[in-house]
């Protein structure tokens, strides 16, 4: 059982890491086309610098910082202080680790919760300036859908932080 969910959260942290990438390819394909059409547009003409450019790549920027922080949590590559660990009981860094996990936890919760009420708000009364159509719905969502593959992870970790201490006392 263990194995078949390992599998499941191996899939969809593919799934995170694959949305990421494709983010960061938009980034620097929009971020190159405005840049060439500033500077190359008025020698070639059918290079333009749209002016929807900044406001997409700033969106992108967003969707990739939050669900990366995701990535992080999974593979424990977040920033940690752990300067006083050679010096403290490994019982009490058991602990110490448990409680920073259940406050990510918790942090991830108010993410999903807050962040799709302030998106939804944002979403039903303002628009991207160059883009009128599109609703800045799409600026916000990373915050309550990275929430959700942070929930996933986190869970994850606290369960192999479970695992981990019920091997080391046998």
């Amino acid at each position: 059982m263990a194995d078949k969910i390992e599998r499941l959260f191996d899939k969809i942290y593919a799934v995170v890491m694959v949305l990421c990438k494709l983010f960061l390819i938009a980034d620097v394909c929009i971020t190159s086309y405005a840049v060439a059409g500033r500077y190359l547009g008025q020698w070639i003409p059918f290079i333009t610098d749209p002016s929807w450019s900044e406001e997409i790549v700033l969106t992108c920027m967003v969707y990739m910082a939050f669900l990366s922080a995701a990535l992080a949590i999974r593979k424990g590559t977040h920033i940690r202080m752990t300067s006083l660990d050679g010096y403290l009981p490994e019982k009490l860094i058991w602990v110490l680790d448990l409680i920073a996990y259940i406050l990510v936890l918790s942090f991830s919760i108010m993410m999903i919760w807050e962040g799709f009420k302030f998106a939804t708000m944002i979403g039903r009364r303002v628009t991207y300036t160059s883009l009128p159509w599109l609703s800045k719905f799409w600026q916000f969502a990373p915050v309550p859908i990275s929430g959700i593959a942070m929930v996933l992870f986190q869970l994850e970790v606290i369960y192999k932080h479970f695992t981990k201490r019920g091997k080391e006392d046998k």
